[in-house]
């Protein structure tokens, strides 16, 4: 059963006023995934406080660089299974992880940070990590 949205509604907007796209159905991941050749930062969002309490406030800090992905999207898990099912077959020879973020390229997994890489760590070490990953892959000597 998904979380209520009264409950969820915070948690989503601390990436949708960053300028995050939701993605709700399978149709809305394809159409993204699909039929954009940048770069396209995926946010699996999250309920969990010990992660996802983290993990958001370390994306939003890694938005503060000069090199970030042009695409910013995100799936609810726990909430909207349909989207967060489909993305999760993007994410080819991982196993279903929330919260995580991943960093798509031309329709093709280039990065994937999962829970384990969150749980314990602060929102500047996980937006350290982050922007590694958009230098290596949104830079434009990365195109």
């Amino acid at each position: 059963m998904p979380y209520p949205d009264l409950m969820v509604a915070p948690m989503r907007e601390d990436l949708t006023r960053l300028g995050f796209r939701e993605l709700r159905t399978a149709d809305d991941v394809d159409g993204i995934l699909e039929n954009t050749a940048d770069p396209v930062l995926v946010v699996v969002n999250s309920v969990c406080g010990c992660a996802a309490g983290n993990m958001r406030p370390g994306v939003a800090l890694s938005l503060r660089s000069e090199v970030v992905p042009p695409v910013l999207t995100t799936v609810f898990a726990g909430q909207d299974t349909e989207s967060t099912a489909r993305v999760r077959d993007y994410f080819t020879g991982y196993p279903p992880s929330s919260p995580a973020v991943a960093l798509m390229k031309d329709g093709e997994l280039v990065y994937m940070m999962e829970r384990h890489q969150i749980e314990g760590r602060g929102p500047e070490a996980i937006a350290e990590d982050l922007k590694s990953a958009y230098q290596e892959h949104c830079a434009p000597e990365a195109a």
